[in-house]
């Protein structure tokens, strides 16, 4: 085993290398002054290293492993598996503008989240970022050889949303000071956003001429299900299984919504401060609330949960905001939410779902969601499962909470919450059908976007948002149904195995216990 972990170290360190604002967000700040290189060179020495990495593998003897030993080697096998397919099938550095633009947005934003050093060393690394960010984008035109229109509208639309990232946000960094840095962060600023916006200004000339589709192909999308992911069905079981959980929440819906209409709610906060406050506010009661019903253990030393804006930038993509989880390089345990600004008459269905009762959301971010979650995988000795993040586990997980809560009797006497959590799973059942569609060809953005307003029960904003994450990521959205009923099933299955012992509190506890991997290899070690 010493020789598959020494080279899941390597492995994992290596990707970190290779994307130093990914490495900036999990709290590895030795190159924060530098963006991804995507020079064709650069993107040929990757799969050359990639390919010397799957030899490596291949070369090791995992044979006669044990249980824990195999489920090592089928992770990092998959591991393996997804880097090809970043190269082989999305081929994102040739078909989508948003890498080029998320990579100058999140390089800065990743140095504004945390107060992970003092300002002026921050204040240098995003200078030298903002200052690479003129090349980079000229690179990126060349790059983008086969680009796709819909990645370039949504691109475009985060680059004119990027101005106060770059000026309101950026002036975190400005420590008052007239000296020789201050100066050099306002004028490289002020020229890193002019390029973001030349770049934009030409992708909208060069779109009438993006004919490239936005799907990959049905086998294609069986190869991520099958050998990145991990998941013992086929795209078309997926659809079947979203289009089950739909049926079910929209009839809970229908025999929820009398009680919830006659139910007059708390009253809604006053302006962004107390919304925020507010909401952080819950996680001590969601913290108890475990406790007292033996559900799961919460270990004293979590870092805390703060809530935050979301920046303008993201919102095409993000309109229900994201997590910012611990990083698994930080010193820094605590977590961030963040979520769309307060408007006190919401047509976004997340800030709507917010205002009511920000509980199920919360739960699903923070504690026990993927706070907890994520903090725990942290700590885990084996690198193989402290660095792997398999999406299926963590979405599933968080979204596993949501309903388990209300089941649990959290929201007892709370008609509204109730509600809330089955439209959260109507609108992740209609992610599948999308999500599946998208990838393999079947449906139009604009049949995807009508199938959210219309199946997912969401506002045209919130709908055309959603079906934009899921055709800027396929294969992702699927990830909140698909693993919650992976966790569900195996729920079910230890439970009857255990009978009259069985302990909620112990299931959770040991189903955390084994990192951010694929649930299917979580239930050979829970299911020997």
């Amino acid at each position: 085993m010493n020789g598959l972990h020494d080279l899941a170290e390597r492995f994992y360190r290596w990707k970190y290398s290779e994307y130093p604002v990914t490495a900036s967000d999990a709290g590895r700040h030795d190159d924060d002054h530098r963006l991804a290189d995507y020079s064709p060179a650069a993107v040929d020495a990757r799969r050359r290293a990639l390919t010397a990495f799957g030899e490596e593998f291949r070369a090791l003897d995992g044979r006669e492993a044990d249980a824990d030993a195999a489920a090592d080697f089928r992770i990092v096998a998959a591991a393996l598996e997804r880097e090809d397919f970043r190269h082989t099938v999305l081929r994102r550095e040739t078909r989508d503008p948003q890498l080029y633009v998320d990579e100058c947005l999140n390089g800065i934003f990743s140095l504004l989240k945390k107060e992970y050093a003092p300002v002026p060393v921050r204040a240098r690394a995003a200078t030298a970022r903002m200052r690479a960010m003129p090349v980079f984008l000229d690179q990126a035109r060349s790059n983008l050889t086969e680009a796709v229109g819909l990645y370039a509208d949504l691109a475009i639309d985060a680059v004119d949303g990027a101005g106060a990232l770059f000026t309101e946000s950026l002036a975190i960094l400005d420590d008052g000071s007239a000296g020789e840095g201050a100066r050099a962060l306002s004028q490289v600023r002020d020229r890193a956003l002019a390029a973001l916006q030349r770049f934009g200004a030409w992708l909208r000339e060069e779109r009438p001429r993006m004919h490239h589709p936005v799907a990959m192909g049905r086998e294609a999308y069986a190869r991520l299900l099958r050998d990145v992911l991990l998941l013992p069905i086929t795209p078309d079981e997926v659809v079947s299984l979203g289009e089950s959980e739909l049926a079910r929440a929209r009839a809970a819906q229908a025999w929820m919504t009398p009680a919830a209409a006659s139910f007059t709610p708390p009253a809604a906060p006053r302006n962004q401060d107390e919304f925020l406050a507010g909401y952080e506010a819950h996680t001590d009661g969601l913290v108890r609330f475990l406790e007292d019903r033996d559900i799961l253990t919460v270990p004293d030393d979590i870092g805390p949960f703060y809530c935050r804006a979301l920046p303008e930038a993201f919102n095409p993509t993000a309109p229900g905001g994201f997590m910012n989880p611990p990083g698994v390089f930080d010193a820094d345990p605590a977590g961030f939410y963040f979520i769309p600004t307060y408007d006190p008459a919401p047509v976004n269905f997340f800030l709507r779902a917010a205002i009511e009762d920000p509980r199920p959301i919360l739960a699903h971010e923070g504690i026990p969601g993927h706070h907890l979650q994520i903090s725990l995988a942290n700590r885990h000795d084996n690198p193989v499962r402290r660095y792997h993040d398999d999406a299926v586990f963590m979405e599933g997980w968080a979204f596993y909470t949501e309903e388990m809560l209300e089941r649990c009797g959290l929201y007892a006497g709370r008609p509204d919450t109730r509600l809330q959590v089955m439209q959260l799973l109507r609108m992740r059942a209609a992610r599948i059908a999308v999500d599946v569609r998208l990838a393999t060809g079947d449906w139009t953005f604009e049949q995807a976007v009508d199938y959210f307003a219309t199946e997912g029960g969401l506002d045209r904003d919130a709908a055309r948002g959603e079906a934009a994450g899921a055709a800027a990521m396929p294969g992702y959205k699927i990830q909140y149904l698909v693993g919650k009923w992976q966790i569900e099933r195996l729920l079910g299955r230890v439970r009857d195995r255990e009978g009259a012992a069985f302990s909620l509190r112990r299931f959770h506890d040991r189903l955390l216990s084994f990192g951010s991997i694929p649930v299917s290899i979580v239930e050979t070690l829970m299911l020997p």
